[in-house]
């Protein structure tokens, strides 16, 4: 069976339009990713996250998942035992003795749970009040001049009835 040419001339616009529509559909899906894209860039603002891992160690910052899974403007939890008042505080991780730069690179299998934080929680307030946290004063411990002082042998006497 031998094809007539207006046949055929149909099946080749029937072609062109399927394409045109095919490119056009394509166009919009890439438009509105990047509207997306765009919109978390610049609108939406920073959304930090925790990040705890099999060693123990929790962080905080911005996820990135591509390229690679990461944290961006890195904060983690230093635990210190030796200090009753505060044995926990929350440094900038460019602030450690290395000087590593501020972003780090995860290894998903060593990850053992990450969620995001609320915009109105204590810790992303102080972040981004504060974005370069200074590490605690190392050293010895200093005094602390608000102590409740003893009653002197005089004023001992006098408030006991």
């Amino acid at each position: 069976m031998k094809r007539s040419s207006s046949m055929q001339k149909l099946d080749i616009g029937c072609m062109k339009n399927v394409n045109k529509i095919l490119v056009i559909i394509i166009v919009v899906l890439v438009l509105i990713l990047g509207g997306i894209v765009a919109w978390q860039t610049w609108f939406a603002g920073p959304s930090y996250y925790a990040v705890y891992l099999r060693t123990g160690d929790l962080y905080f910052g911005e996820l990135t998942r591509f390229p690679s899974f990461g944290l961006k403007h890195v904060y983690m939890l230093q635990v210190n035992a030796q200090n009753g008042q505060n044995p926990v505080s929350i440094q900038k991780f460019t602030n450690v003795f290395w000087g590593p730069e501020d972003s780090v690179k995860l290894n998903r299998d060593e990850v053992v749970w990450y969620t995001k934080l609320k915009p109105e929680s204590q810790l992303v307030k102080l972040i981004t009040a504060n974005p370069d946290l200074l590490p605690a004063a190392t050293g010895a411990p200093q005094e602390n001049n608000a102590a409740p002082q003893e009653p002197s042998s005089s004023q001992s006497g006098a408030e006991k009835k």
